[in-house]
């Protein structure tokens, strides 16, 4: 009897420390995923906030008399060319819907701020970045909330949401006013090119991440601006209790030197989601609703296989996400005439 006791104890002893070790790596592997669904998440609400902004923008453009010229489901612009006068009493929108100026802008800001980062010690530059995402931020906030409120309500909103930013930058305050950042210049700009100048556009920048994450030029300059806390990213944690820290804290301001299975925290690049969601604006202008559903669709899709491929063949290392997401979209984007 003695020994079935002792024997049943031991077995009850080996149980238990089973189901501690399975728990233990339950509760990493959760962990180690959690950044996965939250950048899933983002994505999500970001596209189904693009679509409410975007179904906005018309209305408002023929309500303060701003005319923006048809948006056309074909061609690519290379390059500004002279645009019909608007109707009387129309103001017309800037001109900013040729492949050209917007690649000159993008890789002519690219390499500035690569100059500048290289040159200029990040303490010295701390205070003018801040002030700078402080600024985009409010731009972005004020942008989205403009078709939706008074002119008088939506600036002082987000006056207060840039100063906020400025002195408590939390790390859920940070991805949400990314969010509006990153949806604001979607909807803008998907309003003034074509879907496939677009899409040129996001091939490019595709190629371009892909060789600057490869060549090392993107991890450096994250870990610059990360120090600086004006990071263009979404900052997802592993833990939701890490939601409400700052972003002052070494485990943000580090987070390029640490190892990917140690990080408290992950990134999303803002490029990744802002340029999505400048197609996809772009696409529901030249082809309704069901276009640009199925265009942020295969995004989705493309995102879900860049982490795919992070976590199975780099281990955690540095992914560029815009050639996954610009591949799927592609597809998506030759689908779309025919729906």
């Amino acid at each position: 009897m003695i020994a079935r006791l002792t024997a049943r104890r031991a077995t009850n002893c080996r149980t238990s420390l089973v189901r501690s070790r399975i728990s233990r790596v339950s509760a990493k592997t959760r962990a180690r995923l959690a950044p996965v669904y939250w950048g899933i998440l983002i994505f999500v609400i970001a596209q189904a906030l693009t679509f409410l902004t975007v179904t906005r923008e018309q209305p408002f453009l023929d309500r303060t008399h701003i005319y923006v010229p048809p948006q056309s489901a074909g061609g690519i612009s290379l390059w500004p060319t002279p645009t019909p006068p608007p109707p009387a009493g129309e103001t017309p929108a800037p001109p900013a819907g040729s492949l050209g100026p917007l690649l000159i802008f993008i890789f002519g800001f690219a390499i500035v701020l690569g100059i500048i980062l290289f040159t200029v010690p990040i303490r010295t530059l701390r205070v003018f970045l801040r002030v700078i995402f402080a600024l985009l931020f409010t731009w972005g906030v004020f942008i989205v909330l403009i078709f939706w409120l008074p002119l008088w309500v939506v600036v002082g909103i987000s006056a207060a949401v840039g100063v906020t930013w400025f002195f408590v930058p939390r790390v859920w305050f940070h991805n949400l006013v990314m969010v509006l950042a990153m949806v604001s210049v979607g909807a803008v700009f998907g309003r003034l090119i074509t879907p496939w100048t677009a899409m040129v556009l996001v091939g490019i920048l595709a190629i371009y991440d892909f060789l600057a994450v490869r060549f090392g030029y993107m991890v450096w300059m994250t870990k610059k601006l990360s120090q600086s806390i004006a990071l263009p990213a979404f900052v997802i944690p592993r833990r939701r209790a890490e939601w409400t820290a700052s972003l002052r804290q070494s485990a943000v301001t580090d987070i390029v030197d640490q190892d990917p299975l140690d990080r408290q925290y992950s990134i999303l690049g803002g490029g990744d989601v802002g340029f999505s969601l400048l197609l996809t604006a772009s696409v529901y202008f030249a082809y309704g609703p069901a276009g640009a559903a199925l265009v942020g669709g295969f995004a989705l899709g493309g995102l879900v296989l860049a982490y795919w491929i992070q976590a199975v063949f780099l281990k955690g290392k540095a992914m560029p996400a815009l050639p996954p997401i610009a591949v799927m979209s592609l597809m998506a984007l030759l689908i779309v005439p025919f729906i």
